[in-house]
Parts: C-alpha cells; sequence; structure tokens
C-alpha cells in the first residue's frame, strides 16, 4: 500500500509543525513540578475535508490541539471572624493553629495571621 500524503509535508509542512508546537507545549507541561506528572496529556490532530460540488477538489483543514495537566492543587487555611461591625472576614492561618503565634524562617515573632509582633532584628 503506497501513502497517499507525506505527512511531513501536507499543507507545505504545516500538519508536522502544528505537531510539533503542540507536542513542545505537552513536554513543558511534563517538566513544569508544579503538575502531577502521572496525569495523561492527550495530542489530537484534527483534518477535516470538504469536496465541492464536482466532488474532484477537496478542500482540508488541519487543528491540533493539546489537553495539559492542571497545576497541582494549593490548599491553605483561613481563619474565619467578625470586624468591629458585625460583618465577617476571614484572613489567612499562617501559624497551623488559630491563636498560635510562631517564628518566622527570618526570626521574626508572629501573629496566627502573619502579623509581626516582636522583631529581634535592629
Amino acid at each position: 500500500m503506497s501513502n497517499i500524503i507525506d505527512l511531513n509535508n501536507f499543507s507545505e509542512g504545516a500538519l508536522a509543525e502544528r505537531f510539533n508546537q503542540e507536542l513542545q507545549k505537552i513536554l513543558e507541561n511534563i517538566a513544569d513540578p508544579n503538575t502531577d506528572a502521572k496525569k495523561v496529556r492527550k495530542l489530537t490532530l484534527t483534518v477535516s475535508l470538504k469536496a465541492d460540488d464536482k466532488r474532484d477538489v477537496v478542500l482540508t483543514s488541519v487543528v491540533a490541539k493539546s489537553t495539559l495537566a492542571p497545576a497541582k492543587e494549593i490548599e491553605a487555611k483561613l481563619i474565619m471572624d467578625l470586624d468591629v461591625k458585625g460583618k465577617v472576614t476571614g484572613a489567612e492561618l499562617k501559624s497551623g493553629i488559630k491563636g498560635q503565634t510562631y517564628i518566622t524562617e527570618e526570626g521574626e515573632i508572629e501573629s496566627d495571621r502573619g502579623e509581626k509582633i516582636v522583631s529581634f532584628r535592629n
């Protein structure tokens, strides 16, 4: 069986070029440490063909599409409270436990919301 079309040269090489562009996106997504390495990525090439009324000329279009893995979930805890007007507010919990202070990597003592309480630096 002979090839009808050489895919490397189809549409002046555009099909192969689009494939490689999407493949590059997938490889970059796999290399991204913020994504799950084991998630499946997909590369889809869709070739659409539409004939004219005489059926002697066929118009083709090529679409290349990649499906990437999303970035990993990032979790954070919020402390819920009421402001002075009784309106619900929230702030990120930095210490791990509500009401607990902690020492930062820089040696600062901060509240559970990450607000500086004591500074040992000059």
